[in-house]
């Protein structure tokens, strides 16, 4: 039998995340929602390329956050690396797919109050906004901030700083989702995304993203020592070095099957239809 005191601050610990994931549940939803309004608009009036499965990859886009950062596994995240991994995993290959698959501009646009979206549209109209989506937009950009966030929360000063602050872990999973959200943008490059690169070239392009994926998970799995020492303090079924270890084949093997996936699934639509090489695939 647990422990009285154990027990109370198991309980304490479960309300303080409990509290913590209701303001994150609660923009989950009023995106849905803003989504679904929008949705149901355009499906009437463009059935084809909104249908069902637009609404269903975004709302399982929605849902892929919440389970990583307002369910029992961002607290279990705080103990163990394997479970903090997953949430890396379903931030940055998993939602960001899900969402663009949605086609979420137009929709969300849509489905805000007509007295928001004027100003909002006629804020992206103007020459800085512009320029500075086109930029952020680029695939060169995005790649290389995906890139660039993806080592610099796992080298060992930056993953530490984040499991010692609360704040600093939001920034960090606020940094992976928002940099994976400008790599997947051009690859699923779904309405009305333009790209200024070739279908074929996210090929090369998802390939070299799994190389730096590779090495990492690779560095994780076969290390013979702990590279975040935070995780040695706290007890777990399995050793923290074995607990490494998993957490490196979690990003290994499904972070490679996120990139080979899509790698493949664009092949398989440049090589299908050469005439329509156009940058929307989705």
């Amino acid at each position: 039998m647990a422990h009285p005191v154990a027990a109370m601050g198991q309980t304490a610990g479960l309300s303080a995340h409990a509290a913590e994931a209701l303001p994150i549940v609660a923009v989950a939803v009023a995106a849905a929602t803003i989504y679904i309004v929008g949705w149901r608009d355009l499906a009437r009036r463009m059935p084809r390329r909104f249908g069902r499965g637009r609404l269903a990859a975004f709302l399982a886009g929605l849902g892929t956050i919440t389970a990583a950062v307002a369910s029992p596994l961002d607290a279990l995240a705080a103990e163990r690396l394997s479970a903090h991994m997953i949430q890396h995993m379903l931030l940055m290959m998993v939602a960001p797919p899900l969402l663009w698959l949605g086609a979420p501009v137009a929709p969300m646009l849509r489905g805000i109050p007509r007295w928001i979206r004027r100003p909002v549209a006629a804020g992206a109209a103007s020459r800085a906004v512009r320029a500075t989506a086109e930029l952020v937009a680029h695939p060169a950009f995005g790649w290389i901030a995906f890139t660039a966030a993806f080592w610099m929360w796992h080298a060992p000063r930056f993953y530490e700083l984040a499991l010692a602050s609360h704040a600093w872990h939001h920034v960090e999973h606020a940094c992976f989702f928002a940099t994976a959200m400008l790599f997947w943008r051009p690859v699923i490059a779904a309405w009305p995304a333009r790209s200024p690169w070739p279908a074929w070239t996210m090929i090369p392009y998802l390939v070299l993203a799994d190389v730096q994926n590779t090495v990492l998970g690779a560095g994780l799995t076969f290390s013979d020592r702990l590279i975040y020492p935070a995780y040695a303090q706290l007890t777990t079924p399995l050793s923290a070095l074995d607990d490494q270890a998993l957490a490196g084949v979690i990003m290994w093997v499904p972070g490679s099957l996120a990139f080979l996936v899509a790698a493949v699934w664009l092949a398989t639509t440049v090589l299908s239809a050469p005439a329509r090489m156009t940058p929307e695939r989705s």
